[in-house]
């Protein structure tokens, strides 16, 4: 199935990012083979993820915030049990 630059340039994160299946894997790199424009693009796409990867990762909050987002986390936790009635 051939696929459109639009649907190869949506997934190429998900590529990137090692989050598509091999099957999805393959289709992309071989339109990207075959296509210069979306093999440009996701040269691109690279070279941003590993400059943000290089000035953003490895960074962590501070522990106490951490815990604070937790227990906002679990104080907006609704839970709704819905009992069916028969009439």
């Amino acid at each position: 199935m051939e696929m459109d630059c639009t649907a190869v340039l949506a997934d190429v994160w998900l590529m990137l990012d090692g989050e598509c299946d091999e099957a999805t894997r393959t289709r992309l790199q071989e339109h990207m083979d075959h296509c210069s424009p979306c093999i440009e693009a996701y040269g691109i796409e690279e070279k941003i993820k590993g400059l943000l990867n290089r000035k953003c990762g490895g960074e962590h909050a501070p522990e106490g915030l951490r815990e604070r987002l937790k227990v906002e986390i679990h104080r907006c936790i609704t839970v709704t049990r819905v009992e069916s009635t028969e009439g």
